[in-house]
């Protein structure tokens, strides 16, 4: 080798670097922490039990019989007590057989309901306990026992340094260069995990096929996803408090608000009238980062993505983000330099994927909104 440094034969993990960078990039990508380390690539997860547990009668109810099924009826006890949704009578459960369960008015709480119907879905209240219960008596909860996995991919950069750089020693010795070429390498690796973690597909390495991560719009827009139509509008508080009860009534806590930066500046001007300048202040101008949802008053976050595309927007509960490791994989850099080189080659390489548990209640996409650009000239009104 031509040319020596301090960490010239050390592999250096770059893990720790990495989540700082990410954590301080300000798109997407800053929503996904560190999480267990995968021990394969196809990396599985059990999705968590968020929302309020509830039955869905599935047949015609006779004699209060209500049939229904299994995975429905192990939530029930004798003793339960239940609400048709939407409705404010309570109903206890008298007895569970192998596939119905009986019911009972126990309070009309000023319903003119006196039995479930077909199709009707009925939110679990509680059990009450007698004194003295035993295990097994309580309600089983947790984890859902549905699983849900995402799939490794591998990241490289290569990190180059030429002998005419080297002798020029416009950042300093060697060391100095190859620490400020590596900390390119890595924010560039950052917006590369940011585009994957929007748009990646899933793909499960195969001897043919390489692995590939899935992202957002491949667990946020399958079967069973949250969504909500635009159908042309103008981005404003009611489609994103509508999305946001969407992912409420799933049980999610909706924080985040992910966008263009367009449409951020859209959100921004409808609260243009509502703010105000103070003679003292230094800056002038409308720019909102958190709004107030109205469902239940806490602040969502505005992420301004520039690679969200215009016309989307997402309503989010970023509990549900991770970033896992493959065992061993973290991303590390090491000499690369072939033999007779004119300068020096480190490799930054790793493999990991992303964790998107309880998607289909934690995400909601308004898609088909009108452009920003329009919207802002209607706003203006150009």
């Amino acid at each position: 080798m031509l040319y020596s440094y301090s960490f010239q034969n050390k592999k250096r993990d770059l893990s720790d670097v990495l989540s700082t960078v990410i954590r301080d990039e300000p798109r997407f990508i800053s929503n996904f922490q560190t999480v267990e380390n995968a021990t394969q690539q196809k990396h599985e997860w059990l999705e968590d039990q968020i929302a309020g547990r509830a039955v869905t009668v599935s047949g015609a109810v006779s004699g209060l019989a209500c049939p229904a099924s299994a995975a429905d009826l192990a939530k029930l006890r004798v003793g339960t007590l239940l609400v048709i949704q939407n409705d404010s009578a309570l109903f206890r459960v008298v007895a569970v057989e192998e596939d119905s369960f009986t019911v009972e008015l126990v309070a009309a709480n000023g319903s003119e309901s006196s039995a479930p119907a077909q199709g009707q879905t009925l939110n679990l209240v509680s059990t009450p306990m007698p004194e003295g219960s035993s295990s097994g008596d309580g309600d089983a909860t947790g984890i859902t026992g549905q699983v849900e996995y995402n799939c490794t991919q591998i990241f490289r950069k290569d990190i180059v340094l030429s002998g005419t750089a080297l002798a020029i020693n416009v950042f300093g010795n060697v060391d100095n260069q190859l620490n400020r070429q590596t900390a390119f390498a890595l924010g560039e690796l950052a917006r590369d995990l940011n585009r994957v973690a929007l748009f990646g597909r899933r793909v499960e390495a195969t001897a043919a096929a390489r692995g590939e991560a899935g992202g957002l719009y491949f667990f946020g827009t399958g079967s069973g996803a949250l969504a909500l139509d635009a159908e042309g509008a103008t981005l404003n508080s009611g489609l994103f408090n509508d999305a946001a009860q969407q992912v409420m009534k799933e049980g999610g806590d909706p924080a985040q608000i992910l966008c263009s930066p367009g449409q951020a500046r859209v959100l921004s001007n409808e609260y243009r009238s509502q703010l105000q300048i103070v003679r003292s202040d230094d800056r002038r101008g409308a720019y909102v980062a958190v709004v107030v949802n109205e469902i239940n008053g806490r602040g969502m976050t505005i992420v301004a993505d520039p690679d969200v595309p215009d016309t989307d927007v997402w309503v989010l509960d970023p509990a549900g983000f991770g970033l896992a490791n493959l065992q061993g994989r973290a991303i590390a850099d090491e000499d690369a330099t072939p033999g007779g080189f004119d300068g020096i080659r480190r490799m930054a390489l790793g493999e990991l994927t992303f964790v998107f548990k309880n998607a289909r209640q934690r995400l909601c996409r308004i898609h088909g909104l009108a452009g920003s650009a329009a919207a802002l000239s209607a706003l203006r009104g150009e």
